[in-house]
């Protein structure tokens, strides 16, 4: 089911209604929320629901242990065993086919070639976000961050549909306390929800799918085929088009939840607009670069000790990143580049000649977009032959234009352009449109709807993030 399609608006209302109808009972309130979410996800695959059931209760039991143990040891075996056994349930489902091939060819490499069984798993959508949550949720009752959760709220925080199957990644400390009462109306914080329902809308809809169709996906199908100018507007196609398409789906998701009475933590900020590979990271996919940095890189060691130090736990870091997003050499090369290249940031700050003055700030925003557009090529490229393919293409300084229209041109340059808009716009233009009249604010957000509606191509691709 996905967000901007007639079916998850009928479910949506279907939802609103219900929830606001009982806000006078939390505890019904959150249980309507749990089968609708349930109803959300089973509208996939009914057989993976069951595993989300199984995934909440076996860490709420092991959440309860931890609490109830007197002994350290006991509490440190307890939350090792729930990550272990939240990883293990991930790696099945999402690297057991990866890791059985790269076994086929190793054995066939040292003169052992077997017939292997080619072992695969049917992806749940979803299972790296809700696992990661299942982990920090875990990890901070066992810091004292947060306390064991009851069944109910827990399995709400795992299962609760707006953020389930694409995050962002909320946190036990950030959702658990708005569980414990009903929320109250807030025309401030509906209006707010609104614009970035319809915002995200206009970024997937519009910008994204538009790109994905016409730009992006005829440059990485056979990049052999194309001109080096082709592949070079098509890789600024699929920057414009994975951040329009993730952005639009995490605003749809803050959104949904903000008109369901419950605010989730920002999961973008004007990432292209960084002067750094590290700034770029605290401003894209907010939710798991800090989930990175709380739970791996400053559990490694931090910047705590010497450069090299510091450096192995970056790349630990970005790899793990990398992998996280699938089972593919590509994404593993996609984490170490980044990762490679946050090292030399540090290693630079440190020892570059006093004399050397820092860039400015356009050729910085200008230099980081550019190692971020390489990662892209890696991200998106199906294989690493295709991403080497790629590359070869852009070499080739072909600029015959067999494929880039006005109109991707265009978008590309507006998806470019969103991210260098005055901060915090959206937010002070909710604050404005909260004191139309009820009447006239729904009139135009529906008419702004219809527009939007007019602008997409037909279809609706599923959101890049769903996979992973």
């Amino acid at each position: 089911m996905l967000f901007p399609t007639l079916g998850f608006g009928l479910f949506f209302l279907v939802v609103y209604a219900v929830a606001w109808s009982l806000q006078l009972s939390n505890e019904w309130r959150k249980i309507a929320l749990l089968l609708a979410s349930w109803f959300f996800y089973g509208a996939w695959d009914g057989r993976f629901v069951a595993l989300l059931i199984a995934s909440a209760v076996v860490n709420w039991a092991l959440a309860r242990a931890i609490v109830a143990s007197p002994k350290p040891g006991v509490r440190r075996g307890l939350v090792t065993l729930g990550v272990v056994a939240n990883l293990t349930v991930l790696g099945f489902f999402k690297y057991v086919g990866f890791f059985s091939e790269q076994l086929a060819d190793l054995l066939g490499l040292i003169g052992l070639a077997r017939d292997v069984p080619l072992l695969t798993a049917l992806l749940p959508v979803g299972i790296s976000f809700f696992t990661f949550q299942a982990i920090s949720y875990l990890v901070d009752v066992h810091r004292g961050k947060v306390p064991a959760a009851g069944l109910l709220d827990l399995t709400l925080l795992m299962s609760f549909f707006p953020h389930l199957v694409a995050g962002p990644i909320v946190r036990a400390s950030d959702l658990l306390p708005q569980f414990a009462t009903a929320p109250r109306a807030n025309r401030g914080r509906a209006t707010a929800g609104l614009l970035l329902i319809v915002w995200g809308l206009f970024k997937k809809t519009v910008i994204a799918s538009e790109l994905a169709s016409a730009l992006v996906d005829p440059a990485f199908f056979d990049p052999s085929a194309r001109s080096s100018f082709d592949l070079l507007i098509g890789a600024y196609g699929y920057a414009v088009q994975i951040f329009c398409d993730f952005s639009a789906y995490t605003d749809m998701a803050i959104g949904i939840a903000a008109l369901l009475g419950y605010t989730f933590p920002r999961n973008f900020d004007q990432p292209y607009r960084a002067r750094s590979l590290q700034d770029f990271w605290r401003r894209w996919h907010i939710s798991l670069s800090s989930w990175l940095r709380d739970y791996l890189y400053i559990p490694l060691g931090g910047s705590r000790g010497g450069t090299a130090f510091v450096c192995r736990n970056l790349m630990l870091t970005m790899v793990l990143g990398g992998l996280w997003h699938g089972a593919s050499w590509n994404f593993i090369i996609w984490g170490g580049w980044h990762g490679a290249v946050q090292c030399w940031e540090r290693v630079w700050r440190t020892e570059r000649p006093r004399w050397w003055r820092p860039l400015p700030v356009w050729a910085a925003v200008f230099v980081t977009f550019h190692i971020v557009l390489i990662g892209w090529i890696f991200f998106r490229a199906p294989t690493f032959a295709d991403a080497t393919g790629f590359f070869a293409g852009l070499a080739a300084l072909d600029f015959r234009n067999t494929l880039v229209t006005p109109l991707s041109l265009g978008l590309v340059a507006l998806g470019i352009g969103i991210n260098f808009l005055p901060a915090h716009w959206l937010p002070r233009l909710a604050t404005r449109l909260r004191h139309w009249p009820a009447p006239v604010l729904g009139l135009a957000l529906g008419a702004t709807v219809l527009v939007v509606d007019a602008m997409r191509p037909a279809g609706i691709a599923p959101f890049i993030y769903y996979r992973f």
